[in-house]
């Protein structure tokens, strides 16, 4: 049984930071395509940044310069960075993960999602 759980979203004044964690169990977090997505309200997910399975990052226009995505494959658990908040990134973020090893790494090829979690720039 695969499951994924973020933690550290909040509330945090335009410019400031917060550091996202997805913590995986019965999921490795090497060798496959995981990432962060995220969802304002009113607004489709948008990807916010990625590895693909051969560890390989990338981030949407969005956030770069901002945000950065790491991972600890020892402890299965992967990171979003982000810094310089400003009010657009408000949003439920959510952790995902391929459920397959293949190459492609898009918001539609995620099979493992976490619950979510709130972030809040005022």
């Amino acid at each position: 049984h695969v499951q994924l759980v973020e933690s550290g979203g909040g509330s945090v004044q335009a410019g400031g930071s917060l550091r996202l964690s997805c913590a995986a169990s019965g999921a490795t977090a090497s060798s496959y395509c995981l990432g962060w997505v995220r969802q304002a309200p009113g607004k489709e997910r948008e990807g916010v940044a990625a590895f693909d399975r051969d560890g390989r990052s990338s981030d949407a226009d969005s956030v770069k310069g901002r945000f950065a995505i790491s991972k600890d494959n020892a402890k299965n658990t992967w990171y979003l960075q982000m810094n310089s908040l400003k009010p657009e990134d408000t949003g439920l973020y959510y952790c995902a993960r391929r459920a397959g090893s293949w190459p492609t790494c898009e918001i539609g090829d995620f099979g493992y999602w976490g619950q979510g979690t709130q972030v809040t720039v005022s």
